[in-house]
């Protein structure tokens, strides 16, 4: 890559990182207004959306290591919003699933971050929306 290309690069990822940084605080607000960390808002979601799942589907799906699942889960417990079971055929597996509060708390949570993220992103129009989405998954998966 040409010394040009290469800060071109190095720019439009502080760009990135800049923007989602901005995005995030702002549109975050339900999140913290709710006492939800970003981290535990994604377990909260996947569970939501997914139905219980065990602790690697649950990296795999936000994309969060072992041991910060395992303290994100831990206090999520711990605040009643999840709960874990072993499974009785193979007792090395644990299946997480939301509890009737967490299931509250998500329910109550989810449309107001599906709001807050759509007014951040309205300043684009829908074919600016679908570019910017494709290149995300491009670069995101690393893929020409």
């Amino acid at each position: 890559m040409e010394r040009k290309n290469k800060a071109l690069a190095l720019k439009t990822f502080i760009k990135l990182m800049r923007a989602s940084a901005s995005i995030s605080g702002r549109a975050h607000t339900p999140l913290s207004e709710e006492g939800v960390s970003d981290s535990q808002f994604g377990v909260l979601e996947a569970l939501y959306q997914l139905g219980p799942l065990c602790r690697r589907d649950l990296i795999e799906k936000i994309l969060k290591t072992g041991g910060n699942i395992t303290m994100v889960v831990d206090n999520l417990e711990k605040q009643g919003l999840v709960e874990r079971s072993r499974s009785s055929e193979d007792r090395r597996r644990v299946t997480i699933a939301l509890t009737t509060k967490g299931r509250e708390v998500i329910e109550r949570v989810y449309p107001r971050m599906e709001e807050s993220i759509s007014r951040e992103m309205s300043i684009l129009d829908e074919e600016e929306l679908e570019t910017l989405s494709a290149l995300l998954k491009k670069v995101g998966l690393g893929k020409r």
